[in-house]
């Protein structure tokens, strides 16, 4: 078999060695939190960068978290969490889970992140889609995200954080994690290393336009399927109802954040009319609702967007600063006009299967944040619980992974050589966009799926390789979960399948890198 990784430096195959205690992939709330959490227990731990920007830092909403003394309750959160998550949330990890948040959220500020008050000393709170209560912290108005990145850069500026370094494989023998293979400008080389946490984010590069970061192109999933670990739900990509319209955009687009429904702003299509009059929370419906009410207008009218009038909210440019920045690029004043918008690949409800300690079936081998599936998510995300899980998840799996770590010992990693194939990036988020999108269909899933099969041989020389390779393995795997799913679930929409199946509650894993064919 021809090597996509030999570089020909010696006998080895690879430029430079190095060993840790902990590898942590990504430096988003997850990987920070877990990082964190390794190092604070004593780990030598390496933290591998590919990209400047994190998903994270990109996050307007808030954190969903139960605070003490007030109305809310952790049952309540549980409850929200688990009717969003359309049957197939595990109502342990979600009680486990928001139950750990507060906590989590004290470790933060101790950490540095300032949230917005109401008062002094009480932290303001906002509701957001899906929710009974008003729960969601913020900071910042809309830089919620931004700010959690920074308390946590801050906090893990002391540790090793490696740039530019892309992972291309997880290490094995045939018991547990041995490293991680990786590409910087030296070359390839080995971490070794007995525990290895995936912290990669998400993969909303697989369509045209997204409101993910550009390096969110399925890393993880790809790297987790390679080592024979199991992938679950991945046919539940959440678009997000809003994100800013832009009729040539594609890549990153700027959300508009869910909070201004929750303050009031209200959706129409260009005639004034509403869209999500058939659901007892309207606008404020669970986010696949909305998606779908808003996909369904667009397809019957033609219409390129919609439009949300938040023309009502006072001191909007204060409150809502992010947006006001991102409109008023765009050339629109929200204080005056409605901002034009359309549903964005925004977030993967499934992802490497782990318990709430980011434990996956291969033992060192953890995952935590987008990339993981606890069973928080179910078929579909309460708005505002990702950095809540980030936080929680991935400390848990930094001092589990330290765990395995000393119980372990040295391993010594050895490069399984392969050949990886990929299919031209604007081909794939072309097809993607259009057969796996809001709305899917048989059709085009089947023939997504041919397309798919049309990747050609790609060594994983660069980063751009390395993605458009881990982009090619997700798509694989995301239209074959999409094409056994004959139902309507959560943010899972099929065109030719308009209702939920009782006996169909239930989520699949599938299992290696042509996904399709391994359906377990």
């Amino acid at each position: 078999m021809t090597s996509s990784f030999a570089c020909g430096a010696g006998a080895t195959g690879v430029d430079w060695q190095q060993r840790a205690d902990v590898v942590v992939i990504g430096t988003g709330v997850a990987g920070l939190a877990a990082a964190l959490a390794a190092h604070r227990k004593g780990s030598r731990t390496i933290i591998l960068s590919k990209a400047p920007d994190t998903a994270t830092f990109y996050a307007q909403g808030g954190i969903a978290v139960v605070l003490p003394h007030t109305d809310d309750s952790v049952d309540a959160h549980v409850r929200d969490t688990l009717t969003a998550g359309a049957g197939l949330c595990d109502p342990d990890a979600v009680r486990s889970i928001v139950a750990d948040g507060y906590r989590a959220v004290a470790d933060l500020v101790d950490d540095g992140a300032r949230f917005d008050e109401s008062a002094p000393g009480q932290w303001a709170l906002t509701r957001e889609g899906g929710h009974s209560r008003r729960r969601i912290i913020h900071a910042g108005g809309d830089a919620t995200g931004a700010e959690v990145q920074r308390a946590l850069d801050h906090a893990a500026a002391t540790l090793d954080i490696r740039r530019n370094h892309v992972a291309l494989q997880i290490l094995h023998d045939d018991a547990s994690v041995t490293g991680v293979l990786v590409r910087n400008a030296d070359g390839l080389g080995i971490v070794h290393a007995p525990s290895v946490i995936l912290a990669t984010g998400g993969l909303g590069h697989l369509y045209r336009a997204t409101t993910n970061p550009e390096g969110s192109t399925g890393d993880g999933i790809a790297l987790a399927l390679w080592a024979g670990v199991g992938v679950t739900d991945l046919e539940f990509v959440q678009f997000h109802p809003t994100m800013l319209f832009d009729r040539d955009g594609s890549g990153r687009r700027p959300l508009i954040t869910e909070a201004l429904r929750g303050e009031g702003a209200v959706l129409r299509d260009a005639r004034g009319e509403a869209m999500t009059t058939h659901h007892p929370l309207g606008d404020l419906a669970p986010r696949d609702v909305v998606a779908a009410a808003i996909e369904a207008r667009l397809r019957e009218t033609g219409d390129e967007c919609v439009f949300l009038d938040a023309r009502a909210i006072d001191q909007f440019a204060q409150r809502f600063p992010t947006v006001t920045a991102a409109c008023r690029e765009a050339g629109i004043d929200p204080t005056r006009e409605p901002i034009p918008v359309v549903p964005g690949a925004h977030y993967s409800c499934g992802g490497v299967a782990t318990d709430v300690h980011g434990r996956t079936d291969l033992p060192g081998l953890f995952a935590a944040g987008e990339v993981a599936r606890t069973g928080m998510h179910g078929a579909n995300r309460l708005a505002s619980n990702s950095l809540l899980e980030g936080l929680v998840v991935g400390a848990r799996a930094g001092r589990t992974a330290v765990e395995h770590s000393r119980n372990a010992g040295a391993p010594m990693a050895k490069v399984e050589e392969r050949q990886h194939t990929a299919l031209d990036r604007h081909t794939l988020q072309a097809a993607m966009t259009e057969h796996a999108s809001v709305v899917r269909d048989g059709a085009g899933l089947r023939h997504l799926a041919e397309t798919l099969n049309e990747a050609t041989p790609r060594p994983m020389t660069t980063r751009a390789a390395a993605e458009d390779v881990a982009l090619t393995v997700t798509a694989r795997a995301v239209a074959a979960a999409a094409l056994a799913r004959t139902e309507c679930r959560g943010c899972h929409h099929r065109g030719d399948h308009p209702d939920t199946d009782p006996a169909q509650a239930f989520s699949r894993t599938l299992h290696g890198d042509h996904a399709e064919a391994c359906l377990r």
